[in-house]
């Protein structure tokens, strides 16, 4: 199987989600609730999984274009779709945590995206001027 390299931005991405996810976590540590606190901890992990397990299954398409690729992703993104609204079934019919940190904290990775982006082009903006 050729192995396809990770893009610096998706290392770069992977990395900062944890970083968003720990500063929500200790923010709202210190300010809110412990229900509100665990909501943003497990939608975060929900949703840096989801980003990883999508990654995982795009770099394995893309390694074996065969005529079988686009039903597999999408019996694979279906599948994680699926488990996906199982744990979040449970987590809300259950009252485990709260939803508006369980909201917050499947937000963390497009707050990431919408970070890096605005990041990289007013970096590559600051270094257009000074050319």
């Amino acid at each position: 199987m050729n192995s396809i390299e990770k893009d610096p931005l998706q290392a770069r991405l992977e990395i900062t989600n944890w970083l968003v996810l720990a500063v929500c976590l200790i923010i709202s540590a210190l300010l809110l609730s412990a229900p509100f606190t665990y909501g943003i901890l497990l939608g975060g992990f929900i949703s840096i999984i989801n980003f990883h397990w999508l990654d995982r299954d795009l770099r394995k398409i893309f390694s074996n274009l065969s005529g079988t690729a686009k039903s597999a992703l999408l019996l694979k993104y279906y599948l994680r779709l699926a488990i996906t609204a199982v744990v979040l079934y449970i987590l809300i019919s259950q009252s485990l945590v709260d939803i508006i940190g369980l909201l917050v904290g499947l937000s963390v990775v497009v707050m990431n995206i919408v970070l890096t982006a605005v990041l990289v082009f007013s970096k590559k903006n600051r270094v257009e001027e000074v050319l």
